[in-house]
């Protein structure tokens, strides 16, 4: 849709004056500059002092939640990294005078866990955690809107407390501590039916650059787990912008029951699932019309950051993908490359309530137990509506600091402990800590510990993130959502895959939009992909690479673009209507896990990249979700309780 011949800007609201999108536009240019490497001689000393910086965490008012424009991996928040990367040598240090039990880096789950876990062992530590964000939570980033009076919250990031495994021990413990109940929360907390009440449900568009026509469709397919009507469905795709051949092939991967691999048993069934892409089944076994291919590409988009052409069919058999109703599998959800070379689990999975602003909030008790005086309240209900000062986080004298704005540059051994080396506010600053726990990207630790062994760093360097955009718009009212029945759309051609108004929800004093007058958050997915690359690391790669050199403008216009085309017939204008804009950019986003189609299953545990990379270098331990190669929340709690074992191990 980037290149589509449409509407002007000024007709999309380009030109229009919303929440401190100005501010950032003159920063978007840094980030493709990083991206092409092309930073001058001498510029990791500059860098921090020449880009635009946010306000000290100290300053009055200080509340990044309510930034809006470009967020996540913010502009000022890897420049220097990348330069590191690139080459350029860490200027000497001057010595803060500091020295901390404990220094961890990366504010993110997993480093506030340590810092939790730390503190419980050896209550009179004292501790720093460094961060390069403007804000604490690494990717459990809230997003905060205020429009007409009104506190609308939603995920940049992390959502979901739920895993397709139960919590660990420690995991679970950590959650009980911090008073989150899931189960209690999701029965206490009004899920409000709103939308359902209101007749709303999903929609699939299809745009006319992928299908030849712009054309909305109510309830086009039957969602996860199957369960479609035959007839329903067909006369929903009746005007679908598809071939005859298509929709029939649609309605019958989606409702028939046929077994496409007779004469193996489940186990071997599963084992050929596992070998075979989501799309090569539907075209090889499924013999389906290659047309389906770009109706279902991007349905994987949102759980691991590739299409259908680089999932195995056993993963998308294991979400409630359909095709495999014939089978006669046992459905739960994968574990990719799991307790067998097939990937599959049937534990049952874990906890599925979620927070208005996703994992935000857990980390946010996290901070409230580690800094209480940041922020009033005691439960995990008022934690949502908490205005946090931020002036607390890195006071003088407290036994657990955060200090956000601090890239860090270097890590070693040093005699009994270690030296931390990072970036604030233009200068190179150290301090001195009895041990450190890395609890950032894994792909920058072998540029920050550089004296790691080679076969650690490589190891490192294979856990390749998943690049994804979450963005979010506040509109001042969802009248043309309620008009044409939709509160949710499917977008398989589009520059956002979907977009969907914020789940209903009301927990402690929060509560969502119940009239459709009233202001709502509309959310959107992206996730860059270049199918075709040799291995889903090289799409990794290639999305990454792209959403660096994505300017915000470029966000921007596709969601205007992409509600306009969808909304109009309801009434909507995007000039008009939207008041804020929020992308969330996350070149660096999901932890890697291990593909069967790309990855080798006969690997012992102790020998897989994650296994090696984490393995503690003196007084420095590592663990974030890279760590446990799994993207979600219980991995990032259980890898910080590993690495504070070790390092309390002696």
């Amino acid at each position: 849709m980037t290149k589509r011949r449409g509407p002007s800007d000024s007709s999309l609201g380009m030109d229009r004056k919303i929440e401190r999108r100005d501010l950032l536009q003159g920063m978007a240019a840094a980030a493709g500059l990083a991206a092409a490497g092309s930073w001058p001689t001498g510029a990791l000393a500059a860098l921090t002092a020449d880009a635009a910086q946010p306000a000290s965490q100290d300053a009055a008012g200080y509340y990044p939640p309510t930034r809006t424009g470009l967020r996540g991996n913010h502009p000022g928040s890897f420049e220097n990294a990348h330069a590191l990367r690139d080459g350029q040598a860490v200027l000497p240090a001057k010595s803060t005078g500091e020295t901390y039990d404990l220094v961890i880096v990366g504010g993110g789950i997993s480093g506030l866990s340590a810092a939790h876990f730390w503190r419980r062992a050896r209550p009179n530590a004292k501790i720093l955690i460094l961060d390069n964000h403007d804000d604490f939570g690494g990717h459990a980033k809230r997003n905060e809107y205020h429009v007409d009076g009104k506190m609308m919250l939603v995920n940049g990031g992390t959502l979901l407390i739920n895993s397709p495994r139960p919590y660990s021990p420690a995991s679970a413990e950590l959650m009980k501590d911090l008073g989150i109940d899931p189960e209690g929360l999701a029965k206490t907390s009004e899920r409000q039916d709103n939308f359902r009440k209101l007749g709303l449900g999903s929609a699939t568009f299809f745009d006319k650059e992928t299908f030849g026509a712009d054309k909305l469709t109510l309830g086009a397919r039957a969602g996860r787990g199957g369960g479609a009507d035959a007839a329903a469905l067909a006369a929903s795709l009746a005007d679908a912008p598809l071939s005859e051949a298509v929709k029939r092939d649609i309605v019958r991967i989606e409702t028939g029951k046929e077994d496409y691999l007779p004469g193996l048993t489940p186990a071997q069934k599963m084992d050929r699932l596992s070998r075979i892409s989501y799309s090569d089944f539907l075209l090889q076994i499924v013999k389906a019309d290659p047309g389906v291919v770009p109706y279902y590409q991007q349905r994987t988009h949102g759980e691991w950051g590739t299409g259908i052409d680089a999932e195995p069919a056993l993963d998308c058999w294991g979400i409630g993908l359909p095709g495999f109703e014939g089978l006669g599998l046992d459905r739960s959800r994968t574990e990719r490359m799991g307790n067998t070379a097939a990937g599959y689990s049937s534990t049952g999975g874990s906890y599925s309530f979620h927070f208005p602003d996703g994992n935000a909030s857990i980390a946010r008790l996290l901070v409230r137990r580690l800094v209480p005086s940041v922020a009033p309240g005691t439960t995990a209900e008022d934690i949502v509506t908490a205005k946090f000062n931020y002036a607390q986080l890195d006071r003088p004298g407290a036994p657990v600091r955060i200090r956000l704005s601090s890239l860090v540059l270097n890590a070693r051994n040093l005699g009994d402990g270690v030296e931390v080396t990072f970036m604030r506010d233009g200068r190179c600053q150290s301090v001195r800590g009895g041990a450190c726990i890395m609890a950032g990207y894994n792909m920058m630790i072998p540029y920050i510990v550089p004296e790691l062994p080679e076969a650690q760093k490589a190891a490192l360097h294979q856990l390749v993130k998943v690049p994804l955009v979450y963005a979010s718009a506040a509109i001042r009212n969802w009248r043309a959502f309620a008009k044409l029945g939709i509160s949710s759309v499917s977008c398989p051609g589009g520059y956002f895959s979907s977009f969907s108004l914020a789940q209903p929800q009301a927990i402690g004093g929060y509560q969502t939009a119940t009239t459709p007058d009233a202001p709502i958050i509309v959310q959107f997915t992206r996730t860059p992909v270049a199918p075709g690359l040799p291995t889903e690391r090289d799409q990794h790669r290639a999305g990454r690479a792209e959403l660096l050199a994505t300017p915000f403008e470029e966000f921007e216009r596709n969601m205007r673009d992409q509600m306009n085309r969808v909304l109009a017939p309801g009434g909507f204008d995007a000039a008009r209507d939207i008041s804020a804009i929020t992308v969330n950019r996350w070149p660096h986003g999901y932890a890697y896990e291990y593909n069967p189609l790309y990855d080798p299953w006969d690997v012992a545990e102790d020998q897989r990249p994650h296994v090696i990379g984490r393995q503690r270098f003196g007084k420095i331990a590592i663990a974030n979700s890279d760590s446990g190669a799994a993207a979600y929340t219980d991995s990032a709690i259980d890898q910080a309780h590993r690495a504070v074992g070790e390092l309390l191990a002696g």
